[in-house]
């Protein structure tokens, strides 16, 4: 009898024991950044926007924190390089979009298929320290489900040799131009979806009925890759529910080609009326371009809605911290309108000043943070902030020592409500060498920017954005010492690129 007893107390502490140390494991939060693609600061309901529907990420706006002064990168790769490694872009090994077309014909479609050597943009080195590699040192499984846009198959800039444990989705940007793919990879397995490959730059025929639904249906097929997309992310969560995560989840909505689900063209169609096609040319044509461009972002929103659904589902909600963002202002090319949109809320909308721009309608980006119980719901917040922030917010967090060459400022005490522990950025630098070469500093309210410097030109414009913010007004002989200012630190921060396709010579001088 005694013995039984013993037994029975001994398993019973055991059980506790064991009870209480999966608890303490799960105190460490789960982490899913969810990075949309070209997604304007305006593109969405918590931020302005008034003619696409957004609710599940309004949602996260209602239950977290959103931040007004956030800052992303005028393009893609690099934008996605700032995010990985906090590294400003004057000092980042990536700094626009290299498609590496040295090894042969990257764009061509049907070349890529037979070759995937052609595949992926150039590779990040070894030796980087990317953000994945920084959580699993803390103990974290790391997955990547998206577009990748810092490497190529079978090289070192791969997502499995970058930190990733699980990695599914597109390896080259170029491929996401279409979403109608042959192929997408699982780690460094490429699988078939049985699509044919179309290349998308194509233009509609001149003796087709330009006005005729039907005649764009050749555009489509039956496989979309969103869908597998946001499949992989539920699995990836549901296979690492006892185990603290981190899911990046850089979905390529709503990048262009115009391309989306029937069901929700046919209900912005009917919401908007009818509209002037897109006949192509580099991107495929489209009979409803703007209803097809909400239909995108609605679809980015369901599959919002489906993250935080798997997330309950599991029981994780409740110690995960979901954040929401986007890679680079809104584009304005292949049918895509941001006038119409106000794509880019406050800020001047029209070509040359959102995507490829390092004007505030370029890089300035939503964010949205979410932690239930640790965030106060509805909250906002006008820090400045920055994608480089991520890294350094992610080590304060978990306790983590900061990599050295790190310029980002952690955001956590922000995120928190400790806002009297904050710290602020003195300035912040960026700098591109392509859409003409540009340079550009923010300073408080103050805005520098420096355009076309690959003609020479180091004219330093200069704007208040407290009462300029769409930049119109440059202010720069009223106030020479601002100016002489921003000038310094574009000096200080500008390094010689080690890739020479980022050089500008202006600056070398």
């Amino acid at each position: 009898m005694l013995n039984k007893l013993f037994c029975f107390l001994l398993g019973l502490f055991l059980s506790i024991n064991n009870s209480t140390a999966q608890k303490q494991v799960q105190r460490k939060p789960n982490i899913v950044y969810i990075l949309a693609d070209d997604l304007g600061y305006g593109d969405i309901g918590c931020y302005g926007q008034e003619k696409i529907e957004t609710p599940h990420i309004d949602a996260l706006a209602r239950n977290g924190k959103k931040f007004t002064q956030h800052y992303a990168f005028a393009v893609c790769a690099p934008s996605r390089y700032l995010l990985m490694t906090g590294i400003n872009s004057g000092s980042a090994y990536i700094r626009g979009n290299h498609e590496w077309g040295e090894r042969g014909p990257v764009w061509d479609f049907k070349a890529m298929e037979e070759n995937p050597f052609l595949e992926g943009q150039f590779p990040i080195p070894d030796s980087t320290l990317t953000l994945a590699e920084v959580l699993k040192t803390a103990g974290y499984t790391t997955g990547m489900v998206g577009k990748w846009g810092l490497g190529s198959p079978f090289s070192t800039g791969h997502p499995n040799r970058q930190g990733f444990d699980y990695f599914y989705g597109y390896i080259c940007q170029r491929q996401d131009h279409t979403y109608y793919n042959e192929h997408l990879w699982e780690n460094e397995n490429r699988v078939a979806i049985d699509n044919k490959i179309v290349d998308p730059d194509v233009r509609f025929p001149d003796s087709l009925d330009q006005l005729d639904p039907r005649n764009y249906e050749v555009y489509q097929q039956k496989y979309y890759a969103p869908d597998y997309l946001v499949k992989a992310a539920l699995s990836f969560i549901d296979k690492n529910k006892s185990k603290p995560f981190f899911l990046y989840y850089p979905t390529p909505l709503p990048h262009v080609s115009l391309q989306a689900p029937q069901r929700l063209v046919n209900y912005y169609h009917q919401k908007f009326g009818d509209e002037k096609p897109f006949l192509g040319g580099s991107y495929f044509p489209c009979r409803y371009p703007r209803a097809t461009y909400a239909a995108m972002i609605s679809l980015l929103d369901e599959q919002v809605g489906q993250i935080v659904a798997q997330l309950k589902k599991n029981g994780l909600y409740e110690n995960t911290i979901i954040m929401f963002c986007s890679d680079n202002g809104p584009a304005s090319n292949a049918g895509v309108d941001p006038v119409f949109f106000n794509s880019t809320g406050p800020f001047k909308g029209n070509a040359g000043w959102g995507k490829g721009y390092l004007r505030e309608g370029g890089i300035r980006a939503p964010i949205i943070v979410q932690w239930p119980g640790k965030i106060k719901a509805g909250s906002s917040s006008s820090l400045v902030s920055a994608t480089i922030d991520m890294m350094p917010t992610f080590c304060e967090l978990l306790q983590v020592k900061i990599p050295a060459g790190v310029h980002g400022v952690s955001m956590l005490p922000e995120i928190l409500g400790n806002e009297k522990q904050q710290k602020q950025h003195d300035y912040l630098y960026f700098e591109y060498p392509e859409y003409g070469g540009q340079q550009a500093v923010g300073m408080g309210h103050w805005k520098a920017v420096r355009m076309n410097l690959m003609k020479g030109n180091i004219v330093t414009e200069l704007y208040d954005l407290s009462t300029d913010i769409k930049e119109q007004k440059n202010i720069a002989q009223q106030h020479p010492d601002i100016v002489s200012k921003m000038e310094a630190i574009m000096k200080k921060e500008h390094q010689t690129p080690e890739v020479s396709r980022f050089l500008i010579p202006v600056l070398e001088r």
